[in-house]
């Protein structure tokens, strides 16, 4: 299971919401499987169950995660909800990676070929 990273530098429940996400589209949590509960999840993150609660409350409301009332929370089974989310935070880790590279003098083709490189073992 991952580890829970919690820091001081922003809400605590948008960091819990970003790393429950990334559970997701990892597929840590796969499609339709059961989420933890509440209390389950914020006994694990040590958190308050409230903040927990908050941060589930987001992912249902970005359509992640449904909740049932016989089942309790799942995740959606909704792949291209999945997929989409998975990409638009490819897309954020990508922008990031090119302007830290770009902060240090790289261009987006050296920053792309660095990359290229790094996967071939020739860095």
């Amino acid at each position: 299971m991952m580890q829970w990273k919690l820091t001081d530098d922003r809400p605590i429940w948008m960091q819990l919401t970003e790393q429950l996400t990334e559970r997701i589209v990892s597929g840590v949590y796969p499609l339709g499987s059961r989420v933890p509960s509440v209390r389950e999840l914020a006994a694990e993150a040590k958190v308050n169950p409230n903040t927990m609660q908050r941060a589930l409350a987001q992912l249902e409301q970005e359509g992640l995660v449904v909740t049932n009332r016989t089942t309790g929370r799942t995740v959606t089974e909704d792949a291209d909800a999945v997929d989409h989310t998975r990409r638009s935070l490819a897309e954020e880790k990508m922008e990031l990676y090119v302007v830290g590279m770009a902060t240090i003098g790289y261009n987006e083709i050296e920053a792309a070929n660095m990359l290229h490189n790094r996967k071939r073992g020739n860095l």
